[in-house]
């Protein structure tokens, strides 16, 4: 999954940002409200945590816009400001979510996976594909009764597949949702992790279509 953080502190960002990375999350970051605006506007983040107070432009505009050109994406909305007609400003222009700083990072990381589980449409953090069980909150795959040890970025490609189970996904999409925008090398990397997944979970488990992508089989 990719998230977008738009925060003008600098070093709360950076934070957010390991911390978030760490949990297996690609994460893009920018720290004024015009370049955020234009990122999030691309569409291509699963994902949006966005400060209030922003220099250029501010979060209610930002998600207010964002909304009127029809992006759904999920908004967590952090703020230094605590009082009630501030979080409902914040709900009516369209967040999902409304965090006051200081704010506990667990709390964060739960709420970003509510959010995201709520945007697959399931509250469970549990997906299923034939045999294969991934607790997206434990980040844990069990292959029947066998569990299967995953890195962090394996366990991302693998989750790609798994929510598009029985539909081709493309390597451009695995790139997009997995990689953040700093990452430039070979894009080839998705193969790489695609045979180590194959490797991990049996080597029919993952099929290549010939110039369109990859196919999770549910065995």
């Amino acid at each position: 999954m990719r998230l977008l953080i738009v925060e003008d502190e600098k070093r709360l960002a950076t934070s957010l940002a390991r911390g978030l990375t760490a949990e297996g999350f690609a994460v893009d970051v920018v720290h004024d409200g015009p370049e955020g605006l234009h990122l999030a506007g691309q569409g291509v983040h699963d994902l949006v945590v966005l400060d209030i107070m922003l220099p250029g432009m501010n979060g209610y505009r930002i998600c207010a816009a964002l909304r009127a050109a029809g992006h759904e994406m999920p908004i967590l909305m952090l703020t230094a400001k605590d009082g009630e007609y501030d979080e409902a400003e914040g709900l009516d222009t369209g967040a999902d979510d409304y965090l006051t700083k200081p704010f506990s990072y667990v709390v964060l990381v739960a709420r970003v996976r509510a959010l995201l589980r709520r945007r697959g449409g399931s509250a469970s953090p549990v997906l299923t594909a034939g045999t294969l069980r991934m607790d997206t909150a434990a980040r844990r795959v069990h292959r029947g009764e066998d569990e299967v040890t995953l890195t962090a970025k394996e366990f991302s490609v693998l989750e790609q597949l798994v929510r598009r189970a029985g539909e081709v996904v493309s390597k451009a999409d695995i790139l997009e949702h997995v990689w953040d925008f700093a990452y430039d090398g070979d894009p080839n990397i998705v193969e790489v992790y695609i045979s180590t997944l194959r490797r991990k979970l049996g080597a029919a488990s993952i099929r290549t279509v010939r110039g369109a992508g990859y196919r999770l089989e549910t065995l």
